[in-house]
């Protein structure tokens, strides 16, 4: 849980599919998907799939993000795929953050090359392990709004430490008195004013960080029903339900982040360093807990860099489709070529993993 709050600290035209993007300044034109073996699938999504792949000039392991342009380009989230990438960009310097290191395409695919991080999902061990943070305020520092908090979005790394990853639906340019709008995020953990359709700021990830840390006690996000108007009613109306049986640390913390009303919820004041002094967190030594000192309090046991046991089968079963290896050629003869326009960039950083 501490590692994930020192994370917190710190959507162009329409196209068709085949169309080049404009490499930028910071392009690498000799990336290619045969540069890799694609060895297995470990995630999926609405536009493509993660793969597990060996870059074979140095036999070392990475995480690719696979995106179909056609799929992207009929949804129209063009842009919400260059806020991702941009998120990644500035993300380079937090360790509990996941890092990209290169993203490259070809005519059809867009691929972001990433850290794989082999711990396996905070909600893969959600229920055999009650361990968990300062990436939302960084995040926050950057000016950007996360939005999509959730334990599938919580990466635990070969040591136990969090990971924060998938950036596809964070907000760029959110100022600490700037608010936005757009209806978005996962229905277990969306905030009463994202609800309410009403402007909304920061304070919405303090709530989603709220209904995270809520799952992790009590097994279920607060409010939870198979009944998704009963619980966005509960979420609306109903008081938060407290357990007996909890410290009064932790429940004051619940119902600080769980908060209703966004002016008077853990962080409306200060963001993040209204958590980082909660009473909850009074023992943790900040600096040793963002240069991973701390020893997290489970250790996925990973076997090797390429360990997938903690991946769930449902992807690691899947064969890798052939089509992610192949680099066709361009076509100079189509005319948008900004739909993606910047999204190729080669990291000078090293990875924190």
């Amino acid at each position: 849980l501490y590692s994930f709050f020192s994370f917190l600290q710190q959507r162009s035209p329409a196209s068709t599919s085949g169309d080049e993007v404009n490499l930028g300044p910071s392009a690498n034109p000799h990336a290619r998907p045969t540069d890799f073996d694609f060895l297995a699938v470990i995630g999926k999504g609405t536009f493509g799939k993660v793969l597990l792949a060996k870059l074979k000039a140095d036999n070392k392991f990475y995480a690719i993000k696979v995106l179909q342009k056609k799929v992207i380009l009929k949804k129209k989230e063009q842009k919400n795929i260059m806020a991702e990438r941009n998120v990644l960009l500035k993300s380079l310097t937090h360790p509990f953050l996941v890092g990209l290191h290169y993203s490259f395409q070809t005519p059809e695919k867009l691929y972001f090359v990433l850290d794989y991080v082999n711990g396996g999902e905070l909600f893969f061990h959600l229920q055999r392990e009650r361990c968990f943070s300062d990436a939302i305020g960084y995040l926050h520092s950057l000016n950007i709004v996360y939005r999509d908090l959730k334990p599938e979005n919580i990466l635990l790394d070969a040591q136990g430490h969090v990971v924060l990853t998938d950036f596809g639906l964070c907000k760029e340019g959110i100022e600490a008195e700037s608010t936005t709008s757009t209806f978005c995020g996962t229905p277990e953990y969306l905030a009463p004013e994202v609800l309410r359709k009403q402007p909304y700021d920061r304070t919405v990830d303090w709530w989603c960080l709220g209904a995270v840390l809520y799952e992790m006690i009590y097994s279920l996000p607060p409010f939870y029903s198979r009944d998704i108007s009963e619980m966005y009613d509960g979420i609306l109306h109903k008081p938060l339900p407290l357990r007996p049986g909890k410290s009064e640390a932790v429940c004051s913390l619940l119902v600080g982040l769980l908060q209703k009303d966004q002016n008077r919820r853990l962080g409306a004041i200060a963001d993040f360093l209204e958590i980082k002094n909660h009473v909850f967190f009074l023992p943790i030594n900040w600096d040793d807990l963002y240069h991973k000192r701390i020893t997290p309090p489970y250790n996925p046991n990973v076997k090797g860099p390429a360990d997938t046991q903690h991946i769930d089968p449902e992807f690691t079963r899947e064969m890798v489709p052939s089509s992610v290896s192949r680099t066709p050629e361009f076509n100079a003869s189509t005319s948008s070529n900004n739909a993606f326009n910047g999204f190729s960039f080669v990291s000078n950083e090293d990875s924190f993993l």
